[in-house]
């Protein structure tokens, strides 16, 4: 593996095809990779931009199965690529084929580090690079035993950064922003450096409007499948292995927020998900467990309220009243933020879009 992935991607920028072709030979040195940039176009006229990769191995993961990678970008972008060999052609506007180049270099720099490069990969890559146009890839990104997690949006970089310099951190936002699955990979993260000796999960057992009724078995069978989502995302960080040896010797901990009471959680990264469907009283309750040594998130989707009509909810309460507070940082995802099926965000959109009516009245929230 290379040391440095980039040393070996060269890039070497045209101006357009329909005009005389140029090269500057004024290079920039960066440590990573060399380019040698066009002098500026005033006439708005596409350009053409080649990058050439020395490690071939790397190329079926960066284009994708059939290109659908490449073809992502460009129709997220509005360029063309078009890869030979182990070169890539980009045409299009200056700054949208910059773009394209600096999204195909992070995800170089990704698949030369030994992640995976799926199409969230490639969406995420593709937010980062049009919000700020360049990306800090050791600070958005939490390695874990298993793999490294990326941020994919800049909400979800300015969450990560917030869990890493704050005790207590609201994530707040619509459903599959990454709230929860971020909290527990920082955790696993946190664990693994010897930050925290333990991982303390909790949620709310509350139905969602439907009644279950009775539950067979003993206290960890009945609690488990109000549990299931954070075991999944724990089992994503961690091996399983080590994932039963943690909670078999209580270093990882899944618990409903009841057993909380009476506690004191010292030297632990312990998260709140689902707050959205605590009470005040039992909001209150769970911040007030905050050791020694520690560190809290707390996520939550204010707008799927599963509270008995009537009851204010906790999470709603408590961003009110700790607002401003230093040490305590509050994060909002917005639908932009989705990166679980893209249809998902549409679905959220569309609900968000509806005005109430008295037959579908929101329980009331202050």
């Amino acid at each position: 593996m290379l040391e440095n992935p980039l040393d070996s991607a060269i890039i070497w920028p045209f101006t357009s095809l329909t005009s005389n072709r140029r090269i500057d030979h004024l290079s920039q040195a960066t440590g990573a990779a060399t380019f040698l940039s066009p002098r500026g176009r005033a006439d708005g006229q596409d350009q053409t931009l080649t990058l050439t990769f020395d490690d071939n191995r790397l190329l079926s993961l960066l284009f994708g199965e059939h290109d659908e990678h490449l073809a992502l970008i460009e129709h997220r972008l509005g360029v063309a690529i078009t890869p030979r060999g182990n070169r890539v052609a980009i045409r299009g506007d200056s700054s949208s084929a910059d773009d394209a180049r600096s999204v195909l270099l992070s995800l170089y720099t990704r698949a030369s580090r030994g992640g995976e490069i799926t199409r969230g990969e490639v969406d995420g890559a593709i937010r980062m690079v049009k919000s700020s146009h360049e990306r800090d890839g050791d600070s958005s990104t939490v390695r874990t035993r298993r793999k490294p997690v990326s941020a994919r949006s800049p909400n979800q970089k300015l969450y990560i950064d917030a869990v890493r310099k704050h005790e207590l951190v609201f994530g707040i936002g619509p459903a599959g922003t990454g709230k929860t699955y971020l909290a527990v990979a920082c955790a696993a993260e946190a664990l693994m450096n010897g930050e925290v000796d333990r991982i303390v999960l909790s949620r709310p057992a509350v139905e969602a409007g439907e009644r279950l009724g009775f539950l067979p078995g003993d206290m960890k069978e009945k609690v488990d499948p109000y549990l299931r989502p954070l075991y999944d995302a724990l089992y994503d960080m961690m091996p399983h292995a080590l994932v039963a040896k943690g909670l078999a010797e209580n270093q990882i901990e899944i618990a409903p927020l009841a057993f909380m009471r009476g506690r004191t959680l010292a030297n632990a990264f312990v998260i709140l998900d689902e707050a959205q469907n605590t009470s005040p009283q039992q909001m209150k309750m769970f911040l007030t467990r905050l050791g020694e040594g520690s560190r809290m998130v707390v996520t939550g989707d204010p707008t799927q309220v599963d509270l008995p009509n009537g009851m204010t909810s906790g999470l709603a309460d408590a961003l009110a009243i700790l607002k401003g507070v230093k040490g305590i940082a509050q994060v909002k995802f917005e639908t932009s933020d989705i990166v679980r099926h893209q249809l998902v965000g549409r679905i959220v959109q569309a609900y968000e879009n509806v005005k109430p009516s008295p037959e579908r009245k929101p329980r009331p929230a202050r």
